[in-house]
């Protein structure tokens, strides 16, 4: 894999793990709807920040489960757009507008906390924690994955609902 494309999947696993899946009674999901804005100043990224000037994403019910749409404005202006549909059930659902195969796996794990696996061509990438605050204006993203030397590394999120 690229570095520029490990960089950009790194990202990519903290804002997915915003978009948790479905499939979980309404109000498992509810503390996750909304749209939800990155606050790069409040965040902590190991391999530094990421080539974006602005993260946006919107978290909506569908079905028994949720859609979640990404859109990343670059710092030049292009526009990354992805969107997931899925269930926290803890099964892999794809990630649609990316090339390679990529997968996620939401599941609840306490009232507001989710847990996410992010797959690359089948293999663990990152796993991640997401937390809502009480007040349900702060998602905390936590991603643990590994460089390409094996050491471990540790982003962490904070995202405002708009």
């Amino acid at each position: 894999m690229h570095r520029s494309i490990e960089k950009a999947f790194a990202f990519v696993v903290v804002i997915l793990m915003l978009a948790l899946p479905f499939g979980a009674p309404a109000q498992d999901r509810e503390p996750l709807l909304g749209t939800w804005r990155l606050n790069f100043a409040q965040s902590t990224f190991a391999s530094g920040p990421p080539p974006y000037a602005r993260v946006t994403t919107k978290i909506e019910s569908s079905g028994d489960g949720l859609k979640v749409i990404y859109d990343m404005v670059g710092e030049r202006g292009g526009v990354t757009h992805w969107e997931w549909i899925g269930r926290l059930d803890g099964k892999d659902y794809p990630i649609e507008g990316i090339e390679d195969v990529v997968t996620n796996a939401y599941r609840l794990i306490g009232d507001r906390t989710y847990e996410v696996v992010f797959k690359v061509d089948g293999r663990i990438t990152t796993t991640t924690r997401i937390l809502i605050s009480p007040d349900g204006r702060t998602m905390t993203v936590t991603s643990t994955s590994s460089n390409p030397q094996g050491q471990k590394v540790i982003n962490t999120a904070i995202y405002d609902k708009r």
